[in-house]
């Protein structure tokens, strides 16, 4: 697979240059490169926003760039759709709840559909990359059809499939990469029927997929852990009522587990305890809050009681904790100063 001839960080590492400099231009003819004025949008907060594309074409792409992301990381999520991550620049950690894989330029990550994951960087260098969200609906159509259950279900059905590292010096891997690399290139340029030129890449990328996995025709039935559809399900409860004073009591009811179960599933698949992901989640609202309303500032009493906290001090003590700053120093400093954009800067701990 050729590189760019020009290095840049705004240039996927394994996307070919012609493809996306030459090939890939735009309705007035005009050549297209990846740089930072592109149409892919750098989303601070994309996988809240579940900008995933529409219901007649469910697909998105996106450059992301984890030093504007939330403390530098993508939290914890999952969702319907399929992604596949492409690594342009630094080193990423991709965590499941069972598994960590860490990526590096020339390499890319197949997350499958409701998979819970987090994204950070691996270090303090800048890290970005690209995304391609779809839902293989997309490329299958109605679930009775022909395609549709013998080509994805028994991928939905192959329970050790979470995740896939693609590196392009794997031959097989190069192929899929380099399908996904043009339904990229054709989404940014966007030409006339780029749609359907997308689809094919996708299905150019399936078949390869499909023809390699192992045993898939013999695959066991789906597999999600207990542990996680129980933190999944919790994890809603809290992002509903995290500004309420809720206890690991309520947390623990709304999965039907006793509090030491609802504790012993949180420990064994976010390495958290449930109250500590509530703390966590509730200052990510806080400096959410700080960042949306720059001009008129709730007082700390205030914003702290929004996201929950009856008690300043309290909040005061974790807000620097988690985040090494105070509350105030993190609006005047931060906020104010223009660092921060309804997203946080420093690195902590995964949410």
């Amino acid at each position: 697979m050729q590189t760019p001839a020009t290095p840049d960080i705004h240039v996927v590492h394994t996307v070919k240059q012609k493809t996306l400099a030459d090939g890939a231009a735009s309705p007035d003819n005009t050549a297209r490169s990846l740089y930072a004025d592109d149409p892919i949008k750098t989303y601070d907060n994309l996988y809240e926003k579940k900008d995933f594309g529409t219901l007649d074409y469910p697909v998105a792409v996106h450059y992301l760039d984890l030093s504007k992301s939330y403390m530098n990381r993508i939290r914890w999520h999952w969702h319907e759709e399929m992604e596949i991550l492409i690594i342009n620049n630094g080193l990423a950690e991709v965590s499941t709840d069972d598994a960590v894989y860490t990526l590096k330029p020339g390499q890319g990550i197949i997350i499958n559909q409701s998979v819970l994951h987090a994204i950070q960087s691996m270090d303090h260098n800048n890290c970005t990359f690209y995304s391609i969200v779809f839902h293989p609906d997309f490329l299958f159509g109605h679930k009775s059809s022909y395609l549709h259950t013998q080509f994805l279900l028994p991928l939905q059905n192959f329970r050790l499939f979470k995740m896939f590292v693609l590196d392009e010096n794997n031959a097989w891997h190069e192929r899929m990469l380099d399908a996904v690399n043009d339904a990229i290139a054709v989404n940014i340029a966007k030409p006339f029927g780029y749609e359907i030129a997308a689809k094919g890449h996708l299905c150019r990328f399936w078949s390869e997929l499909v023809g390699q996995l192992p045993n898939m025709k013999t695959a066991p039935p789906p597999h999600v852990s207990l542990d996680e559809q129980r933190v999944k399900q919790a994890m809603l409860y809290i992002r509903m009522h995290h500004a309420e004073p809720i206890t690991l009591n309520e947390i623990a009811d709304s999965v039907h587990i006793s509090k030491s179960e609802c504790c012993r599933c949180f420990a064994r698949t976010l390495q958290m305890t449930p109250f500590e992901y509530l703390m966590r989640y509730r200052i990510l609202e806080a400096t959410k809050k700080m960042a949306e309303y720059p001009d008129a500032p709730m007082s700390m009493a205030d914003l702290a009681l929004s996201v929950g906290f009856n008690n300043t001090s309290y909040f005061n003590k974790l807000f620097k904790k988690f985040l090494g700053c105070t509350p105030t120093y993190y609006r005047t400093h931060k906020v104010l100063a223009g660092e921060v954009k309804n997203t946080g800067s420093f690195n902590v701990p995964d949410l």
